[in-house]
C-alpha cells in the first residue's frame, strides 16, 4: 500500500483541527460564573401574584437579556487571555505547476507541492499575560456583579409596577365611594329643599360636590388604565394586554419596627453587587498597570517549524526549532505614556469606587427614614380614617335630621375622601419602601417575596435570568 503523501496528511489535520476545536464551546470553562437559569412560568389565564410579576419581568425584560449578554462577552476575554498561555499552530499548504518554454528544448512543466507547519509559544514575558488574565477576570466579575445590579433593578421595577396598580385599583375604589357619599349628600340636599327646610344653594353645593368626586373618579381610572400598560410592559407584554392580578392582603405594619442604621450601611456595603463591580473594575485596573509596565521588558519564545516540499518527483524535508527573545529597546516612549494612562485609569476607578461608597450610605439612609416614615404613617392613616369616616356619618345624619349644615356635611366628606386617599397612598409608600430598603441593602432577591405577601418563595434557582 502505497504511503500517504505528508501533504495529505497535513490537510486531513487542518481540515481535523477547526472540527474539533469547534465541539469545545468552552474549553476554558469561562462562563462557570454567570448566572443564568430557567424561568418559572405561570398559566397566562391565571391572576398573578407579586412572584409571578417579578419572575416574568426578569425573564422578559430585555435589560437582564443585555446584561446576561454583556457577561457572555467578557467571559470570551477571559478565554481570549487563557489562549495565550498555549501555543500557537499554523499550516501552510501549496500546490504550483510550472511551465519552462525555451528555443533550444522542448517545453516542460513541472509541479510543485509544499506544505510548512509552524508551531509558536509564548515560554515567558516577565508578568504581561498573567496581569491581562488578572484584569479580564476581574472584569467579568464586574459583569456579573453588574448582571446582579440589573436584576435587582428590574425586580425593584416590577414590584413597584405591582404595588402601584393596587394602590391606584384602591384609590379608584375610594373615589368611588367618595361619589357615592356625595351622590347621596345630594339626595339629602334635594331632600330637604323640596320639605322646604334647605335653600338652594345647599342643593348646588351638593351638585359641585358631586360632580368633583366624578371627576376624581374619572381622573384615578386614567392613570389606573396606565398603570395597567406600565405592569404589562413591565412584564414583557404589550400595553394593551390585559394582566389580571390576585388580591393583596391585609397590611399590617410592624410595631417594634426599628433597626440600626450603620448596621445597615455595613450591609450594604457587603452585598451591593455595584460596589462589588466597582471594586473588581479597580482590581482589573491595577493589573492593566502590572501589564503595561512588564510590556517593556524581553519576552521568550519556542518556535518549531517543520516543512515538506516535493519539486517535480524530488522530495525535501526541513524542519527548525529554536528560542527567540523579543527586546524592546525603543517605542518612541509610547509604552511611557500606556503607563501613565493606566496608572490614571486605575486612580479615576479608585476614585469612583470611594464616591460609590458614600453615594450608597446615603441611599441606605434616605430608604430606612422612608421606611420608619411610611411605616408610621400606616399607623396615623388608619385612625385618620376611622376617625372620618365617622365624622362622615354623624355630620350627614345631622343634615338629614335638620340640625346640621350642608357645610359641615361636604367637608366631612372631603376630609374622609382626602383620608381614604392618604390611607391608599401610605399603603403604596410602606410596600415600595421596603423593597427600595432592600436593595439599598443589596438583598432584593426572590427570597424576600416572602415578607410581602407572606407566602413561600419561589424555588431557588426560579426567577433568575434565564438564556436566551
Amino acid at each position: 500500500m502505497d504511503r500517504p503523501s505528508p501533504l495529505l496528511a497535513l490537510l486531513s489535520l487542518v481540515l481535523a483541527l477547526p472540527v474539533q476545536a469547534a465541539g469545545l464551546a468552552d474549553p476554558f470553562d469561562s462562563e462557570a460564573t454567570i448566572k443564568a437559569s430557567s424561568c418559572f412560568r405561570t398559566q397566562a389565564s391565571a391572576p398573578l401574584g407579586l412572584a409571578e410579576v417579578v419572575d416574568r419581568a426578569l425573564c422578559n425584560n430585555p435589560q437582564t437579556r443585555e446584561a446576561w449578554a454583556n457577561a457572555r462577552i467578557q467571559a470570551g476575554l477571559v478565554g481570549s487571555a487563557e489562549s495565550a498561555y498555549l501555543p500557537t499552530l499554523n499550516a501552510t499548504l501549496g500546490s504550483s505547476r510550472n511551465r519552462v518554454n525555451s528555443d533550444d528544448r522542448d517545453t516542460t512543466n513541472k509541479t510543485l507541492n509544499q506544505a510548512n507547519l509552524s508551531l509558536s509559544w509564548l515560554l515567558y514575558d516577565f508578568g504581561v499575560r498573567e496581569a491581562n488574565l488578572e484584569s479580564a477576570h476581574q472584569l467579568l466579575a464586574a459583569a456579573v456583579a453588574t448582571q446582579d445590579t440589573t436584576r435587582q433593578s428590574v425586580f425593584l421595577s416590577a414590584l413597584q409596577a405591582f404595588y402601584q396598580v393596587h394602590a391606584l385599583q384602591a384609590a379608584l375604589n375610594a373615589a368611588e365611594l367618595s361619589e357615592k357619599s356625595a351622590s347621596e349628600s345630594l339626595a339629602a340636599a334635594e331632600a330637604r329643599y323640596r320639605a322646604g327646610s334647605a335653600t338652594p344653594a345647599d342643593r348646588l353645593q351638593a351638585q359641585t360636590a358631586l360632580s368633583q368626586a366624578s371627576l376624581t373618579r374619572i381622573r384615578v381610572d386614567g392613570e389606573l388604565k396606565n398603570a395597567k400598560g406600565s405592569l404589562a410592559n413591565t412584564i414583557g407584554l404589550d400595553a394593551n394586554q390585559t394582566v389580571d392580578l390576585v388580591p393583596l392582603g391585609t397590611l399590617t405594619p410592624p410595631v417594634d419596627f426599628e433597626g440600626n442604621v450603620s448596621a445597615l450601611i455595613e450591609e450594604a456595603r457587603r452585598q451591593r453587587p455595584d460596589l462589588t463591580a466597582a471594586e473588581a473594575q479597580l482590581r482589573a485596573a491595577r493589573a492593566n498597570v502590572d501589564a503595561s509596565r512588564a510590556a517593556h521588558l524581553p519576552s521568550f519564545s519556542l518556535g518549531i517549524t517543520p516543512g515538506w516540499q516535493n519539486n517535480d518527483g524530488l522530495s525535501t524535508n526541513t524542519s527548525s526549532i529554536g528560542v527567540s527573545i523579543n527586546i524592546p529597546l525603543f517605542t518612541g516612549f509610547n509604552q511611557t505614556y500606556k503607563v501613565r494612562t493606566a496608572e490614571a485609569q486605575a486612580d479615576l476607578k479608585s476614585a469612583q469606587r470611594d464616591r460609590l461608597q458614600l453615594q450608597i450610605a446615603l441611599e441606605v439612609w434616605k430608604a430606612y427614614q422612608s421606611l420608619t416614615t411610611a411605616t408610621h404613617s400606616m399607623r396615623a392613616t388608619a385612625d385618620l380614617l376611622a376617625s372620618a369616616e365617622a365624622s362622615e356619618k354623624v355630620a350627614l345624619g345631622r343634615y338629614k335630621a335638620g340640625v346640621g349644615s350642608i357645610l359641615d356635611v361636604l367637608s366631612a366628606q372631603s376630609a374622609l375622601a382626602s383620608a381614604r386617599q392618604q390611607r391608599v397612598q401610605s399603603a403604596y409608600d410602606w410596600n415600595v419602601s421596603r423593597a427600595t430598603l432592600a436593595q439599598s441593602v443589596g438583598a432584593l432577591d426572590t427570597p424576600i417575596l416572602s415578607e410581602f405577601t407572606g407566602a413561600p418563595a419561589l424555588p431557588p434557582g426560579r426567577g433568575a435570568i434565564r438564556k436566551p
